[in-house]
């Protein structure tokens, strides 16, 4: 059981980590927890390495692992650290290279209620240059706004690694039933899969695992401002 500091704390070290792949300063943990002198965050690294949450890494100056996060944190507490890679500006086909990889745009995506599965190629648009060229991309148009708290708006167009498996925690495109498709965050737990919205005005979704087909992980999105 973790005090009320010692599990922000372990949150926050976990959303830098999967931020910036680098753990936070003392200082940096200090601010986040509002106290006033660096020994309290000592303490309360020492009741997490003690605890088996965390480890120190050998050799390298305040290097931290998560090794593991309370099993009461909630998926928003746990996740809500993921920041897509956005592409700001727009998406006009005009000022796209020659020598770009484009993406095929398949239609809209739920993110709140479902909408009918993925349709035909409606557009495309240029694949963002921090994925790798060798994957199997497609794009899709975000409606509602169940997914907001983990940045993905309205009218944002999502870029999906095709793929059939995903890790628990990965935000997916979603099959239920061969009919509906939506974009949520996959968690699989004995034989069930619950897919989780990124809002608290919208519940979490269960289903037996042969009525949930995932069809790609959201890797990036363009957003127009």
């Amino acid at each position: 059981m973790l005090t009320k500091k010692q599990k922000n704390l372990l949150l926050f070290i976990n959303k830098k980590l999967r931020n910036s792949g680098v753990s936070p300063s003392y200082e940096e943990m200090k601010q986040s927890l509002n106290l006033k002198s660096k020994s309290g965050i000592h303490r309360l690294i020492s009741a997490l390495e003690e605890r088996g949450f965390i480890k120190r890494l050998a050799h390298k100056a305040r290097a931290l692992e998560v090794v593991k996060l309370p099993e009461t944190a909630s998926a928003n507490d746990i996740y809500n650290s993921f920041s897509p890679s956005v592409i700001k500006g727009g998406l006009d086909e005009e000022q796209t290279n020659s020598d770009e990889i484009e993406v095929p745009v398949l239609g809209k995506i739920a993110a709140g209620t479902p909408v009918e599965a993925i349709q035909n190629e409606v557009s495309r648009i240029p694949l963002p240059n921090n994925l790798e060229k060798n994957g199997d991309y497609f794009g899709l148009k975000v409606q509602g706004d169940s997914m907001i708290d983990a940045g993905i708006h309205e009218g944002d167009t999502v870029i999906i690694k095709r793929t059939d498996t995903a890790d628990n925690g990965k935000i997916v495109v979603a099959l239920i039933d061969e009919h509906e498709a939506m974009l949520k965050r996959i968690r699989k737990k004995g034989k069930v899969v619950a897919l989780e919205s990124a809002n608290r005005n919208y519940e979490t979704k269960i289903f037996g695992p042969d009525r949930v087909k995932v069809q790609g992980v959201l890797v990036s999105l363009y957003r127009n401002f």
